[in-house]
């Protein structure tokens, strides 16, 4: 009984972290493995729902200018302010660069090590290692939040 509950959860704790590494590696890697990608800023000039767009000023060799581009519409994307971005390879969207970039982009593993740690500590029982899991988690998400 004992061994069939610690597979359970393990299981369970090792596939909410892998879902987490899932969610964030479509952006994470095009934000921190930078070589060779068109890097630059954006001007926004207007939001939707959904996203927003403005013009794009190229800053690395090889990059072209575009009269628009397309950002995600977050809280941290604001009319009227310019952003570092990374151009997603292939299309017109783009991505915040830099810390801030780097730091939103790993948010869905930050929920995911503090929905690890609920799991840890009530299924495994080990409450250190949960502790561990629920810093870490929080500590990402508040830097998140700060750079943002």
């Amino acid at each position: 009984m004992n061994f069939g509950r610690l597979a359970a959860m393990g299981t369970v704790a090792a596939l909410i972290l892998i879902a987490g590494v899932w969610g964030s590696w479509p952006t994470a890697h095009n934000v921190m493995l930078t070589k060779g990608r068109e890097s630059g800023s954006i001007e926004v000039t207007s939001c939707g729902d959904d996203t927003c767009t403005g013009p794009y000023i190229p800053e690395s060799t090889g990059s072209r200018a575009r009269d628009k581009v397309v950002i995600e519409h977050t809280v941290a994307v604001k009319k009227g302010r310019t952003y570092s971005v990374i151009v997603k390879p292939g299309t017109n969207e783009v991505m915040r660069s830099g810390p801030a970039g780097v730091l939103y982009a790993w948010v869905p593993l930050g929920g995911a090590l503090l929905l690890a740690s609920v799991v840890v500590a009530g299924g495994l029982r080990l409450t250190r290692a949960a502790w561990v899991l629920a810093g870490s988690g929080i500590a990402l998400l508040t830097a998140a939040f700060v750079a943002l």
